[in-house]
């Protein structure tokens, strides 16, 4: 049985929010894209994708079946994610391992969870 959840429904949220560099004004518009994935030691697993709001944030949803691989073990994801404008990518996070989505959902009582990643700068 996997580590993930419970609740292999369970709804989860990754939130991120860019601003721009020099200008602190957020990063919008339908050029900008959201992408996170996971990381695996072949191929990375695309998660999902959002564009971003009106306050720069993009936010993505997603269960344990967008990420877990039992095959291969993978108890805990280990998240990144990537910002494209006009589908070239301007912005890669650093790796975030082992997110223990576990505890997410013992913290929303099996409700899902949601993940701020933070505010970023990027060059627009």
């Amino acid at each position: 049985m996997s580590k993930f959840s419970l609740n292999a429904d369970m709804n989860l949220e990754v939130t991120a929010r860019f601003i721009s560099k020099g200008g602190d004004t957020p990063v919008t518009g339908d050029a900008y894209k959201l992408r996170l994935f996971d990381k695996d030691v072949f191929d990375d697993d695309y998660i999902g994708e959002s564009s971003l709001d009106s306050n720069g944030v993009g936010k993505i949803k997603f269960n344990q079946a967008a990420f877990g691989d039992l095959a291969n073990h993978e108890t805990t994801p280990d998240f990144y994610f990537v910002l494209v404008k006009n589908a070239v990518q301007i912005f890669e996070s650093k790796v975030m391992e082992d997110v223990d989505i576990a505890a997410l959902e013992q913290f929303k009582m099996g409700q899902g969870g949601v993940l701020d990643l933070g505010t970023f700068l990027v060059e627009d």
